[in-house]
């Protein structure tokens, strides 16, 4: 089973049932679940990053140190870029984020540097969004309601997904690498037409941007699930602790898709002044 989220698909610690198992995987003396037997976790304390298996908290720490990276470039971009260079700086903040993001989502091993990079560039791309965002609205404060929005948002994903012990079958699966693939082709062709003057309200703040942004927060969360039940495997299948950046990086990249459309729909029904 694969995560749509293409930067969990690189490495088999993420698609369990392959018939690989790291030492880790499961109590001394039991089977696990992926075929072979694990060592106690405790056994690896001490030991070094590289012998360890990953866990939840690994995730958590450097999924904590990558959005930080990206609230604090945001933050600075938004104080110190001058208006003169907006347009071109946020086109440049958003193609570099891409363009690391398809290295990074095809690499065998993430690098925690190109990582950070990441981070950077998809900060200036989301600061300055999000201040013409603010500015069209004409207050900053929607800013603070969108970030404690997509915060809740994945709260309750995680707590849905844990609490109600939600399967992420294939055919969800399907459905959902579907749905985003979809997505995203009808975005790319919008940019395209765009180029040539035509204006399809996708991506703009009427009716039609209101939809696109709400199936796309719809398809963040369905990746949250699908991103969380990988990450649950890597850490049965006893991943190395190095493939946590992997699993950071995935988070990342899928909770800033939710926050931006999620501040998009805010600022559509607040409207502009």
């Amino acid at each position: 089973m694969q995560s749509s989220n293409p930067v969990l698909n690189r490495s088999s610690a993420f698609a369990p049932g392959q018939g690989q198992a790291y030492p880790g995987a499961a109590p001394y003396g039991q089977p696990s679940p992926y075929g072979g037997s694990g060592m106690p976790p405790q056994q690896y304390q001490g030991a070094p990053a590289a012998s360890r298996p990953m866990t939840m908290d690994d995730v958590i720490v450097r999924t904590a140190a990558t959005l930080g990276v990206v609230a604090v470039v945001a933050a600075i971009a938004w104080k110190t870029i001058p208006d003169t260079v907006v347009g071109p700086t946020f086109l440049a903040g958003a193609l570099v984020a891409f363009a690391i993001a398809m290295v990074l989502s095809f690499s065998r091993r993430v690098n925690p540097v190109l990582l950070m990079i990441y981070a950077a560039a998809e900060g200036v791309f989301l600061g300055i969004g999000s201040k013409f965002i603010a500015n069209w609205v004409g207050d900053s404060g929607i800013i603070v309601q969108a970030v404690l929005a997509t915060m809740v948002t994945a709260g309750l994903t995680l707590a849905t997904y844990k609490y109600f012990a939600i399967k992420v079958t294939p055919k969800f699966t399907r459905m959902v690498i579907i749905g985003t693939m979809g997505f995203a082709g009808v975005l790319v062709i919008n940019l395209l037409l765009s180029l040539f003057g035509v204006q399809t309200g996708i991506s703009g703040f009427g009716p039609m941007g209101l939809l696109f942004a709400a199936l796309g927060a719809g398809l963040a969360v369905f990746n949250l699930i699908l991103d969380f039940d990988m990450i649950e495997q890597g850490v049965r299948h006893g991943a190395p602790q190095s493939e946590a950046w992997r699993a950071a990086f995935g988070l990342t990249v899928t909770l800033v898709w939710l926050y931006w459309n999620i501040l998009r729909i805010l600022a559509i029904l607040r409207g502009g002044d």
